[in-house]
């Protein structure tokens, strides 16, 4: 019979563990696990899902009579695991906050993870009136797309959209951990990388959607369209006075309502592309493009030092 040498492994991985937690100034937490489980998230989005669209992703042997009942209980169990899994966000920053003065105590951190619970179900009704408008988006800008049902059951681009309208709402909430694990899952599910901090209006359309990328502070607008491997990304990264990045800042673009950016373009910066722009295929873009312009990739190609794009008559 096989044997091995488990307990010296064990005790290698032990060492391992305690040289990071030195090298993080962490000490060692009793009583459980100290972050969000990712498993326990996963299980979290697809009750939400059946919340948001019982008779298409909820439960197959679902009856349209049965479907408050179901999404009443449905609600009932994913609030009280969202409010488990935010108060381990909560108590974890909290830790990590070595510098704070006064950290935060238990009891005043579940309650704030109970009004961030309590304000994330307010919100479900307009989350399902914005994921209403991209599947809509979807339906009328796809000739291949037979129904809005086809739509929801089947397109990579809505799935992504049921993660980010999600996760960006906890994000605002001010739970970015939890906000980025929900948006992980789409992506590793998908290929759509979507920061769960853009802001993105209604009637958003991810055709094929494989390799696109949207930073965290894009601000994207009403009725826009992105094919695959669209890249709305930074073009630099600002350091402080010590060498490292500056967080939050806005780098991403700006895309304004009814814009059209074909497959494979590549937006960088904090750029804006005016309403009813036109960014067609393979562009590399970091400049501002008016209202109306249509950027072509050779345009793009041959764009002057200074000032904007050159844009197709």
């Amino acid at each position: 019979m096989a044997t091995f040498d488990v307990a010296d492994i064990v005790g290698a991985l032990r060492a391992v563990r305690q040289d990071w937690r030195a090298s993080q100034n962490r000490s060692r937490e009793p009583g459980g696990r100290e972050l969000p489980s990712p498993e326990a998230l996963g299980q979290w989005v697809e009750q939400l899902k059946g919340v948001l669209f019982p008779m298409r992703l909820g439960p197959p042997e679902l009856r349209q009579e049965s479907e408050d009942f179901y999404v009443g209980h449905t609600l009932d169990a994913a609030l009280h695991a969202l409010y488990a899994q935010a108060r381990l966000e909560l108590r974890h920053e909290a830790r990590q906050r070595a510098d704070a003065a006064a950290p935060w105590p238990p009891e005043a951190l579940d309650a704030r993870a109970l009004e961030a619970t309590r304000a994330f179900a307010a919100s479900l009704p307009e989350i399902r009136r914005l994921l209403d408008s991209d599947v809509l988006a979807a339906f009328h800008g796809d000739p291949a797309a037979r129904s809005v049902d086809e739509v929801l059951l089947c397109y990579p681009g809505i799935l992504a959209m049921v993660h980010h309208r999600i996760a960006h709402r906890l994000y605002g909430l001010e739970l970015p951990l939890l906000a980025r694990i929900v948006a992980e899952i789409a992506h590793g599910q998908t290929g759509i990388d979507i920061h769960p901090g853009a802001a993105i209006g209604a009637g958003f359309f991810i055709d094929h959607g494989t390799g696109v990328v949207i930073g965290e502070t894009a601000v994207i607008g009403q009725r826009v369209r992105v094919y695959q491997a669209v890249t709305l990304g930074a073009k630099r990264f600002p350091t402080d006075a010590t060498g490292h990045l500056q967080k939050g800042l806005p780098r991403h673009p700006v895309v304004e309502d009814d814009v059209v950016i074909y497959a494979g373009a590549t937006v960088l910066g904090r750029v804006t592309l005016g309403r009813g722009a036109t960014i067609g295929g393979n562009v590399w873009l970091t400049h501002d493009v008016p209202p109306g312009g249509n950027v072509t990739q050779a345009d793009s190609r041959n764009e002057p030092r200074a000032g904007g794009p050159r844009l197709a008559a």
